[in-house]
């Protein structure tokens, strides 16, 4: 591994090394450009995961202070973990579900689409999906993707049988095992599924990609990535034009040392990222960097989501299998005939007992609480994915009160679902109900919202930077040699899991960057 002297202000920095940050120092060594990783967590291989639910969560999430308010359920569920994200090499890659399907040409268009919304404050992506197209296949390619490229499908597992029958029978038409980035064979020197059910939080056997398993090891076998685990990044500083000029961080043990940049990248998701901004403020940046326009941290977006978990009179035993196994596609259009704009995807889902008992209706407890756990061999689950409306007002700030671990401000994850959140969350949830009443269900049970995985908005990309906080390339408006590199920039959250298009847009980024430097121009 290359060690890039702290004065040494000809590399790049990126901060975080998850979808967006992994891929970018792949691609950035790959090109012959020296690149530190500044990554906050620790350096966990594969080997070092416990498939356990409980202990995985421990070892592996990001459980640093935050605080929540807002009206969602979340601030009263889980109000310390807004979001379930890793703290670790590879990032919350390590903690997915490996569902890889692209962004609708409408989705990036959600204002010209859909029209003024009130309360929302929807914008047309700087970029189209015909731009987007090329990158989308190199990062299915990189990824594996199921049923994309020639890559075959993963088997059928029980939940996934189950969710399939039912989405025949209520007639809809696009439903498949995939596309997901888990080995249906072996690829890309990662071996075939070997179907370990609940490796949501780590997958032991390495058919399942992350850029801890790909991109991390190839920009280290390059010879030009410092990869510094344990360096939790606390501000950002620039010189007297306004350039980065350096990043601060924090070892584990306290210690704080500077790194001299010549262009810094952002990756460390949709909280930690805009917290970074706002908490690098200056008397050039009074309202923390690259924040003129005032849009740091606003219009973030964690996606509609819930879950139905269905019972039934013989054993279904979802928990055999990929965790993920299943996309329903047919109603991820958008209809506005349907009560709301925007669409969803139905995607089964399996969690053990411990978490089924955690997130199934958090604070339950009795009969009907008994029931629901008591019926687990005999439950199929699905999780509903959709696109939420970015609103002003749902924010990431500082925290006047809570501090982290360093003295710092935590950051406060400020959350109100929109109205047309709602209507599609119930149109949803009806129509899940639908599909297993259609093959025999004799229950169901409408779980609300997790803590977030797919946390986005907050640095979003804009035409006008009045508008946003970065620009089609991801470079921020106020600071030419700062990019964020994270779901942070997405215009609108579509429908669509978002990592297959946070490392497309990640390998579009690093060919930008890579060609401005060649060109002297960074």
């Amino acid at each position: 591994m290359m060690s890039i002297d702290p004065k040494d202000n000809s590399a790049v920095v990126i901060i975080g090394s998850g979808a967006g940050g992994g891929t970018l120092a792949h691609e950035l060594t790959k090109a012959g450009i020296p690149c530190v990783v500044l990554e906050a967590g620790p350096y966990l291989k594969n080997e070092d995961y416990h498939n356990n639910e409980w202990e995985a969560f421990r070892q592996m999430a990001w459980l640093d202070a935050r605080t929540t308010s807002g009206s969602w359920r979340i601030s009263k569920d889980f109000p310390d973990l807004p979001a379930w994200i890793v703290k670790a090499v590879g990032g919350t890659t390590t903690h997915w579900s490996g569902a890889t399907p692209r962004f609708k040409a409408y989705e990036f268009k959600a204002l010209s689409t859909y029209g003024k919304v009130a309360g929302a404050t929807l914008l047309d992506w700087p970029i189209t999906l015909a731009e987007m197209a090329p990158y989308y296949d190199q990062a299915e390619m990189a990824m594996g993707s199921t049923h994309r490229h020639g890559r075959k499908a993963l088997p059928a597992n029980n939940n996934y049988k189950v969710f399939a029958n039912g989405a025949e029978r209520v007639g809809y038409k696009m439903y498949a095992t995939g596309p997901y980035a888990t080995n249906a064979e072996p690829y890309d020197g990662r071996p075939a599924s070997i179907q370990d059910g609940f490796n949501f939080q780590g997958d032991k056997n390495k058919s399942k990609w992350s850029t801890l398993v790909r991109e991390i090891p190839r920009a280290l076998e390059t010879g030009l990535l410092d990869l510094r685990p344990e360096s939790h990044v606390v501000r950002i500083t620039h010189d007297a034009s306004g350039r980065i000029d350096a990043v601060l961080y924090v070892d584990k043990d306290g210690n704080l040392h500077r790194q001299a940049a010549r262009v810094v990248c952002v990756a460390g998701n949709s909280i930690e990222t805009p917290r970074l901004l706002l908490l690098s403020e200056s008397g050039q940046f009074p309202n923390g960097l690259a924040n003129s326009s005032d849009q740091v941290g606003r219009n973030y977006m964690r996606h509609m989501t819930g879950s139905v978990y269905a019972r039934f009179d013989k054993p279904v035993n979802m928990h055999r299998g990929e965790t993920m196994a299943g996309i329903i596609a047919d109603e991820a259009d958008h209809d506005a005939a349907r009560g709301f704009v925007g669409g969803y995807y139905m995607e089964t889902i399996a969690l053990g007992p411990a978490f089924l008992a955690a997130f199934a209706e958090p604070g339950a407890w009795g009969p009907d609480f008994a029931d629901l756990m008591e019926a687990y061999a005999r439950t199929a689950g699905m999780w509903i994915v959709g696109e939420d409306m970015p609103q002003a007002t749902n924010r990431v700030t500082l925290s006047d009160t809570a501090r982290d671990q360093w003295g710092l401000p935590a950051p406060n994850v400020h959350f109100d679902d929109h109205p047309n959140d709602v209507a599609m969350r119930t149109y949803a949830y009806e129509h899940a109900e639908k599909l297993y009443q259609a093959v025999g269900a004799n229950g169901s049970h409408r779980t609300p919202p997790y803590p977030s995985t797919h946390n986005l908005g907050t640095c979003r990309m804009s035409e006008r930077p009045e508008d946003g906080v970065v620009d089609r390339w991801g470079r921020a408006h106020d600071v030419p040699n700062l990019f964020v590199s994270d779901g942070s920039v997405m215009t609108t959250g579509a429908a669509a899991n978002p990592t297959l298009t946070i490392v497309a847009l990640a390998i579009r980024q690093a060919e930008h960057i890579a060609a401005q430097l060649r060109r002297g121009e960074l």
